[in-house]
């Protein structure tokens, strides 16, 4: 049988071992990192590879259409059509427009600038983010549309 003193320094030796406590405080940590970190990181994550999913998209269109660039540029419709079915179907081509720069500002070609120096392509597309955590940046959805022009001329 043990005596009271020994009791008791038992219950002061467990005291100053708190291995016990890490064990307790795991799962707080482990929920803090996840929700206040993890999931925040993902969102970026997800958030930045749709953008440069979109942007390559926006990219490898126009590299499909450098090499064959229309041939009146005051009437392209036909031209465009057949263009804008190159284009991927995750990320449709909206805004595709021909510009014709004789000047510093651009517009559209027509045939009274057909001579311009410089001429490019301009065109855009979208895509939707749905972030699960960070919601205060955009609310449940939030479109964002990527710009892209290129000189082909």
């Amino acid at each position: 049988m043990r005596n009271w003193k020994s009791r008791v320094n038992c219950k002061h030796s467990l005291i100053r071992d708190q291995r016990g406590v890490v064990a307790f405080e795991m799962p707080f940590v482990f929920f803090f990192l996840f929700v206040v970190i993890l999931l925040p990181l993902v969102d970026l994550a997800i958030a930045g590879f749709q953008y440069i999913t979109a942007w390559e998209a926006l990219r490898a269109f126009g590299q499909s259409i450098q090499y064959d660039p229309p041939p009146d540029v005051t009437n392209a419709a036909t031209w465009q059509s057949t263009a804008l079915a190159k284009a991927d179907t995750r990320y449709p081509i909206s805004n595709f427009q021909l510009f014709c720069v004789d000047t510093s500002t651009p517009t559209p070609c027509s045939s009274a600038n057909t001579n311009a120096p410089t001429k490019y392509y301009s065109y855009s597309t979208s895509f939707t983010l749905a972030p699960m955590v960070l919601r205060s940046l955009c609310g449940s959805s939030c479109t964002i549309t990527l710009y892209y022009s290129e000189r082909f001329q």
